[in-house]
């Protein structure tokens, strides 16, 4: 391995217009393809196999004109004080907007308030239901601006008017959080190489990468029903990886530099040892993303598929790119230690021979590793405590921000319905193989009104062909709730004594059922995953490390940082701590996918720190060095460069928290925080640690594995040997340069 990507990082830089001219036009090429490609929505949402899936399948085919997935909107009116919704004027504005709304051309439906008994015991608050024929992620602006303009005649005749349901649905802003990112990822680049130009040429290639993946999801985007999460998560990952893992072929080139070789010796020695480091960290990155497919939910699958190809992509552009821009540039990069004369280059240091700071850290650990293995490890249990309350859910209009009209439609029909009228229950029954399909209909309505915690149970609505039928059900708790979640499975309970007595199938969904459907399928699927990702990057980095210990740690470590983020993920978004400072208006259940996506994303993104850090102490180990040397001296080189890349990735990362959809900003801040923990608490501490105990055990491998193993020599053996054949024959080096 790292011989052969000695030779291609030695042909890029030689060959250095060829290989720029590829990537400028592949970039070109992606974003032609993006420019001229037709607009794609957001992706469209099933969760196949489960309950509430199959009966909005069933409802498509026995309710055809119903659209049974197609988007909905709750326009909510209020009186003004001192009235009421049934005063004359105020029901002539209701009527009015109502006829409106009627006349838009994607519009299936509009319930009239007062025909349709939705106007509060008190008579103050009523609300018209519109149906729409598609789904909010394909619903045209014309009609979501029809919407909104026919809500704002409603306002300009004095009533109170806000709009509820899926129908508003908008792409959330994340503000400029990506600017931000690459701001103090420029900061930190310049301080860790004292270099301008240096600085610049992992921002530029990160850019180009992200370019060209977040180009080609939108050129694929309506033929694979892509949508905009998929390029935003391809997006957030393909800028934190690529910027890391160009910095770490440059600071091994300028380190290169550092020890007297030549510049195109220097770029070859970069890519064959730090690239194969890339390398393997890529591979753990695309394994974890692609792996999100175990838990079989589409969009699930497309969003780590497409971030998986954004992150190959920054691999073989840090492998290529980046030896050719380092040939562009010759001199003006310096050898490491060197600043440039701008900032500050040329000064003698005023300690000359002083060990850096990774030195006297790694010193220092491996002089006291029980108190530091111990301290870490009592501190990231601490942060982990909270996860033991962990509560899964969905976020629903409730969790938006309270100056959106989504929110405040939300918490009026709370008050003048109850909260669970914001989640309706769907029931339908099948009756197709039963002898009497209207019994079964009664025999459903009468069972599920015997449950409590239901309000309402409305009259069953069967099909023309009278074999099917819907029955609504309003819970007396809010979405969110678990005695919701309790509700939807005692009537799943009911249904199947129901079906044995009748042969008639009873299916709950609805937008409620379908996020407790899609929260369960998400728990089912947590272990397998984690088994699957962690087993195929423990296998992997058995063949990187040639150790059994160094990868159990590794994933060891792993899961404690994950258990740690999560536990702070639920004191601020469930339990409110500190809710303040990250504008948390709304606490509740966690997302439902917050775990298997810190899972996925965080191992891959860790798994880069431990194999970018640990290879350089084998390296030295390999090399000759005692294992507590072999520590110190993989501080020595990989510390500084590590601390960057992990700020780098939480600036990254941090940026999204100032989202305003409650989930974005979920999933930056455990991302920020999980890095925080992986990279300065675990790899930085716990590693060093648990390496200075172990001493020569710690690279310990049984002698059958050994040979089973493939050489992929990335520690760069090879090199060295080849080093010295040159030293001794040196038209070897040219016949090297050949090959």
């Amino acid at each position: 391995m790292a011989t052969f990507l000695y030779r291609l990082g030695r042909l890029a830089f030689r060959r250095r217009h060829f290989v720029a001219l590829i990537w400028v036009a592949l970039l070109t090429l992606a974003g032609v393809g993006a420019a001229s490609a037709p607009a794609a929505g957001n992706t469209s949402f099933s969760i196949p196999g489960t309950e509430a899936q199959k009966a909005f399948d069933l409802l498509e085919q026995r309710f055809p004109g119903m659209s049974a997935d197609g988007a909905t909107a709750r326009v909510v009116f209020k009186a003004p004080s001192g009235e009421k919704m049934t005063d004359k004027a105020d029901k002539a504005t209701v009527e009015k907007t109502v006829k409106e709304l009627k006349s838009g051309s994607e519009v299936v439906s509009v319930a009239d308030p007062y025909t349709g008994h939705a106007v509060s015991k008190n008579g103050t608050i009523a609300y018209a239901s519109v149906k729409y024929k598609v789904s909010g992620m394909e619903l045209e602006d014309s009609s979501k601006d029809a919407l909104k303009e026919a809500a704002q005649h409603a306002r300009d005749a004095g009533l109170t008017v806000e709009v509820g349901g899926d129908a508003l649905q908008a792409t959330p802003e994340t503000g400029n959080s990506e600017v931000i990112g690459i701001a103090v990822a420029a900061v930190v680049l310049v301080i860790t190489f004292g270099s301008l130009l240096a600085a610049g040429f992992p921002l530029l290639t990160a850019i180009i990468g992200v370019g060209i993946g977040v180009s080609t999801i939108t050129a694929l985007a309506k033929a694979l029903d892509l949508g905009t999460t998929t390029s935003t998560l391809a997006s957030m990952i393909g800028l934190a990886v690529g910027i890391d893992y160009a910095l770490f072929i440059v600071s091994r080139y300028r380190a290169e530099l550092a020890e007297g070789r030549e510049r195109e010796e220097a770029a070859g020695r970069a890519v064959g040892t730090a690239g194969s480091a890339v390398v393997f960290a890529g591979l753990t990155v695309v394994i974890a993303l692609v792996g999100l497919s175990v838990v079989d939910i589409p969009m699930l699958t497309k969003m780590g598929v497409a971030a998986a190809g954004t992150v190959a992509v920054a691999v073989l552009i840090a492998l290529t790119l980046i030896p050719a821009l380092l040939g562009y540039a010759g001199r003006r990069i310096k050898p490491a230690g060197q600043k440039s004369k701008l900032l500050g280059g040329g000064r003698k240091p005023k300690q000359p021979g002083r060990p850096n700071m990774g030195t006297r850290w790694a010193s220092f650990v491996v002089r006291r590793p029980v108190a530091v293995l111990l301290l870490g490890v009592i501190g990231l249990g601490a942060a982990a405590v909270p996860a033991a309350s962990l509560e899964l859910g969905l976020p629903d209009d409730g969790s938006q921000p309270v100056s959106t009209t989504q929110r405040r439609a939300y918490d009026l029909l709370s008050e003048g319905f109850g909260p669970g009228f914001n989640g309706p229950l769907m029931v339908v029954v099948d009756a197709k193989g039963s002898d009497n399909p209207k019994a079964a209909f009664t025999k459903v309505g009468a069972e599920i009104k015997g449950l409590k915690d239901i309000v309402t149970v409305t009259p069953a609505m069967p099909n023309k062909a009278g074999d099917t039928a819907t029955i609504t059900v309003i819970p007396d708790s809010k979405p969110s709730s678990t005695t919701t979640e309790d509700l939807v499975h005692a009537i799943r309970d009911k249904g199947e004594g129901i079906t044995s007595a009748t042969d008639a199938k009873v299916l709950v969904t609805g937008s409620t059922a379908m996020n407790i459907d899609f929260s369960q399928k998400l728990n089912d699927a947590l272990l397998p995953y984690l088994a699957l990702v962690v087993g195929l990057a423990f296998l992997l980095l058995i063949v990187v490390f040639r150790s059994i210990l160094v990868p159990l740690k590794a994933a060891l470590g792993f899961l404690l940082s994950v258990l740690a983020a999560l536990g702070a993920v639920v004191a601020v978004f469930q339990w409110g701590w500190l809710s303040s400072l990250f504008n948390v208006e709304q606490t509740g259940p966690i997302m439902s996918m917050m775990p298997i996506f810190m899972v996925g994303v965080v191992f891959g993104l860790a798994m880069d720190y431990e194999v970018f850090l640990v290879t350089r102490m084998r390296e030295a180990y390999v090399h000759g060095e005692k294992p507590t040397q072999a520590v110190v001296t993989g501080f020595k080189y990989s510390a500084r460069v590590v601390t960057a890349a992990a700020i780098i990735m939480i600036a990254v990362f941090s940026g999204f928290i100032g989202s305003s959809e409650s989930m974005i900003k979920m999933i930056g801040f455990g991302l920020a925080v999980a890095v925080f923990f992986d990279a300065f608490i675990v790899r930085m501490a716990i590693v060093p640690a648990v390496l200075a105990l172990l001493g020569k055990r710690a690279w310990w491998l049984p002698r059958w594995l050994d040979r089973a193993l493939p050489d992929v020599d990335v520690e760069g053996e090879g090199l060295r040997t080849a080093e010295d054949r040159r030293d001794a024959d040196p038209d070897g080096e040219r016949e090297l340069v050949r090959v």
